[in-house]
């Protein structure tokens, strides 16, 4: 559900002692309060301004993620397969932070203690949409992924019945968006460099 830039009328109906103890708050401090409550598997995330609280995903969209860190895996052992790691994605609003469904980079890129990472390492990025998340992950993850210069954004639309892999950022956009009907392959860009095959999907 998508959360309104809180501004203070945001919360009129909070107690007066709450009140009196934040007297204004910030998009990223009403973030990182989001954060700190939400429950265990919850997916807190601020997207061009919006902060955005998402359950988690059913069995069919985490099926599919492990599928393609699955292949990834079969043909890359050098390259980490995340899921859960957050990306500061700046572009995407002044302090974008956003968890992709699966991050592809060079094993020991976010090896430290952090919760936000630079995205300067990651080689891919994928969505698998969900009803609740897919107009995000069609549009505003698309920009700030674009915007962040990751290399290549692959969009598994489960209502659309397709795949887009999109590559070469610049600007708000990726350069090239192909779409692939699933069941079928789809050709991951280097150094990935293999035929993803979707028919599992």
């Amino acid at each position: 559900m998508a959360l309104p830039a809180p501004e203070w009328d945001a919360f009129e109906d909070e107690s007066d002692e709450f009140q009196d103890k934040n007297p204004a708050m910030s998009v990223e401090e009403a973030f990182d309060m989001f954060s700190a409550v939400a429950p265990k598997g919850w997916r807190v995330e601020l997207i061009e301004g919006d902060i955005y609280v998402t359950p988690p995903a059913n069995g069919e969209h985490e099926e599919i993620v492990s599928e393609v860190s699955g292949q990834v895996r079969d043909h890359h052992r050098k390259l980490g397969r995340y899921t859960g790691a957050g990306l500061l994605v700046p572009g995407a609003s002044r302090t974008g932070k956003v968890v992709p469904d699966l991050v592809i980079a060079p094993k020991g890129s976010f090896d430290d203690d952090l919760e936000w990472h630079e995205p300067s390492p990651v080689v891919l990025v994928a969505e698998v949409t969900s009803s609740s998340t897919a107009g995000n992950d069609r549009v505003k993850k698309l920009r700030g992924y674009a915007r962040a210069g990751i290399p290549a954004y692959l969009l598994i639309d489960r209502e659309a019945g397709r795949a887009v892999l999109c590559t070469e950022p610049a600007g708000d956009d990726y350069v090239n968006k192909v779409a692939y009907d699933m069941p079928g392959k789809i050709p991951l860009p280097e150094p990935l460099g293999f035929d993803l095959d979707t028919s599992e999907f």
